[in-house]
């Protein structure tokens, strides 16, 4: 599976993005997808993870209540809707996929990765 994200770009804090990851395959609908995200000297941090469906989602407690993730099996495609934008959430942004249906914040039963895309909050 390659994944493609984008929608990145540079925003003001209290502003909104919404990010976007396309899958190559049509098999991308038995997997679960999750976000990830890397700050400038951090190390990679979960951000979201969606179930195969769309119907099971988990946040890490940094951006729950601002960040929702939602994906269109038809299209191929998670969304990351990122709203209340904090300059902490300056960080590439990395979508990727496990090869199971059901949603996992460890990064490391992730399998398949996108190139990331660059978000910028500034203060």
């Amino acid at each position: 599976v390659q994944l493609q994200a984008s929608g990145g770009g540079l925003v003001q804090a209290g502003g909104s993005l919404r990010l976007s990851c396309a899958a190559s395959e049509r098999t991308f609908g038995s997997y679960a997808m999750g976000w990830f995200r890397q700050a400038p000297g951090k190390l990679c941090e979960f951000v979201a993870t969606i179930n195969w469906s769309g119907g099971s989602t988990y946040y890490a407690d940094s951006v729950k209540g601002r960040i929702t993730i939602s994906r269109d099996n038809a299209k191929n495609t998670v969304y990351l809707q990122m709203n209340s934008l904090k300059p902490e959430d300056t960080a590439v942004y990395y979508c990727a996929a496990p090869r199971t249906a059901a949603w996992t914040a460890n990064e490391y039963e992730y399998h398949y990765w996108g190139q990331g895309t660059l978000v910028t909050v500034s203060s």
